[in-house]
């Protein structure tokens, strides 16, 4: 017979009664101990329906406890899916929402912002030669707190860049800043440090401008500063159009600073080119020619402009002395202004056309009228004029031919001077030209209110009103062409330019031929003389003011003209302010520049000599009009 063991549930009797119960209970028998049946308490054996009462009170603890445990799991569950949807959220965040965030502070720590500098667009002459050009070089920084002195690389550095290891090194050592070595490296230097991989030692881009012509056009093309910024001629005047956009570049860094990758932001935009009217072949003849006119004479200076006529382009500009654009670190502020837009002068004599034009106009004389000249001499209230030489009496044509001053006063005598004055308006005198150059100064031209006597009388023949060499220039096209004046320009024409009426033709070609005779033989601007080409023009020399009046061994000595004579092309303006050797008339020292300005310039423009054009013997040698 099997005995099934009977499961005794604890007691709810109390604590002294369950000890005596202990106490008083026999024990179990041998058998039911082999059977492994627990002993039971008799006491409770006998009670049936306790056992029962007991036994269900049990199932309830089994759901309690099974609840509690499903709670608790719920709960650890919720706890769970709490923590993932707040690590979901907060990844969503970090990932789509706050990313730029994130990306910026990524960004502090490990890319550093580099600027991409955008080159200047080029300044080419008429025929695309390079003027001015912005070429790519490097600059050398070195960050002392990378950079390890004794680094095993470091000497072939210091020998690229041609510098002793110590003294590299102490440089270094000098300092714990950025700081930059050097600049201005070549693209292969620039490689070859590069290959090396030296931390510490980083290379940036930039840009250095070149002036292939150097001082023939440092002049008129100026230059621009160390931040690649235009300063002085037309690198200041077109900074807008030749200056770029830079662009800029992010470098990945590693924990100690060193850059190992790099990722253009934004793409540098280069300068936009400039094409110039200007022939760099001709501003050079030009640029030479004034140059050895300054180095003969001991002058100032000495300043030349050529303009084609048919157009008003400008074909050359040129000052001496200059400059060269590649060497400025000491700029003699003398050598750089654009003297020939910039500086004023009293044209003296070459003012002498326009008044005689006028006259023609106002149908006051002709050409071969004869006006008395007095021997050279005229008294108006305290001043007296004076002619260099004595004539009685010339004609219209001779007052030009010989430039005569009491030829002149007489002339201007029949015109009012509201007339003579609306005369130099029209011809752009007290007005800059439509060039606008930086500092291109306007002259002064004085109401014709205020005028006495003497004043248009000393006017007629080029005092008390001053002038730019562009001026004078610009205001010679009349004569060059047929009583129009055409504007100046820097551009490239697209074909013959429309001027604007001053004179009639008739007095034009009449004041032309004129011209022609001064620049002849037997006038005061004889050397100005051309082999196969006919010329004209007109000499100046005027004392320089000087206190309230004007120096006595002081001048400007000048030439304004045009060649062919027959056919103008070119019209030349020469100026050579304060000779001291070899002469100070313009007839001496400005019409020989002339001369080989504008027989070089021809030639190289092809014009067909005329081969029956001789150049005659000068039997004419100091006759200029001056006071």
């Amino acid at each position: 017979m099997t005995v099934r063991p009977t499961v005794i549930w604890p007691s709810f009797t109390p604590a002294s009664r369950q000890d005596r119960s202990r106490k008083s209970a026999p024990k179990s028998s041998d058998r039911t101990r082999s059977l492994g049946a627990k002993p039971v308490r008799r006491s409770e054996a006998k009670k049936g329906s306790g056992s029962t009462t007991r036994s269900g009170h049990g199932s309830d603890q089994n759901i309690l406890t099974w609840r509690a445990t499903a709670g608790r799991s719920q709960f650890v569950l919720g706890v769970l899916m709490l923590g993932l949807a707040t690590v979901w959220g907060r990844s969503f965040y970090l990932q789509q929402v706050s990313v730029d965030q994130w990306e910026k502070r990524a960004a502090s720590r490990f890319e550093r912002a580099s600027v991409l500098p955008a080159p200047r667009g080029r300044i080419l002459d008429r025929n695309g030669e390079v003027l001015a050009v912005s070429l790519s070089e490097h600059r050398l920084g070195l960050a002392p707190k990378v950079l390890d002195v004794r680094h095993p690389r470091l000497p072939q550095l210091a020998e690229i860049l041609g510098m002793p290891l110590q003294d590299l090194q102490a440089r270094v050592q000098g300092t714990t800043r950025f700081f930059y070595l050097t600049s201005g490296l070549e693209l292969t230097k620039a490689d070859q440090i590069r290959a090396l991989r030296i931390p510490g030692v980083e290379l940036e881009q930039e840009f250095q401008r070149y002036y292939p012509h150097g001082a023939a056009f440092a002049n008129l093309i100026g230059f621009t500063n160390s931040q690649d910024q235009g300063l002085e001629g037309l690198e200041r005047q077109m900074e807008k159009t030749l200056r770029g956009a830079n662009g800029e570049e992010r470098l990945v860094v590693d924990g100690r600073s060193q850059a190992f990758g790099q990722k253009t932001v934004k793409p540098a935009v280069p300068g936009k080119d400039i094409r110039l009217s200007f022939d760099a072949g001709i501003q050079a003849i030009a640029y030479q020619a004034a140059q050895e006119a300054w180095r003969q004479h001991q002058a100032k200076s000495v300043s030349v402009v050529v303009v084609d006529s048919r157009t008003g382009e400008l074909l050359a500009l040129s000052n001496a002395p200059s400059f060269d654009p590649g060497q400025r670190g000491q700029l003699d502020a003398t050598r750089v202004r654009n003297r020939a837009a910039a500086d004023l002068f009293e044209p003296g004599s070459t003012m002498k056309p326009f008044v005689v034009a006028a006259a023609l106009d106002a149908s006051l004389f002709e050409p071969s009228t004869s006006i008395p000249t007095g021997n050279g001499r005229m008294t108006i209230g305290r001043r007296t004029i004076r002619d260099t030489k004595a004539y009685d009496r010339l004609t219209v044509t001779e007052v030009i031919k010989k430039s005569s001053n009491v030829g002149m006063v007489q002339i201007s005598r029949g015109l009012p001077s509201s007339s003579l004055y609306d005369t130099f308006a029209s011809l752009g005198f007290g007005q800059t030209t439509s060039l606008k150059f930086p500092a291109e100064a306007s002259g002064r031209l004085r109401p014709w209110q205020s005028w006495q006597t003497i004043d248009k009388a000393t006017i007629s023949y080029g005092y008390g009103l001053s002038a730019s060499l562009l001026q004078m220039v610009q205001a010679y096209t009349v004569f060059a062409r047929n009583g129009d004046m055409v504007d100046l320009r820097m551009t490239p024409a697209n074909g013959p330019a429309v001027g604007t009426p001053v004179f009639s033709s008739k007095t034009a070609a009449a004041v032309r031929e004129m011209l022609s005779q001064a620049a002849g033989p037997e006038g005061t601007g004889s050397r100005a003389q051309l082999e196969g080409f006919r010329v004209a023009g007109k000499t100046g020399t005027a004392h320089k003011p000087e206190n309230g009046g004007y120096a006595k061994d002081r001048y400007i000595a000048s030439f304004v003209g045009f060649a062919p004579a027959t056919a103008p092309r070119l019209v030349i303006g020469v100026i050579v302010d304060e000779p001291t050797k070899q002469g100070h008339y313009g007839g001496e020292v400005a019409a020989p520049v002339f001369a080989r300005v504008a027989g070089d310039s021809l030639r190289r423009m092809q014009m067909s000599p005329d081969p029956a054009v001789r150049i005659q013997p000068t039997r004419v040698g100091q006759e200029e009009g001056i006071l």
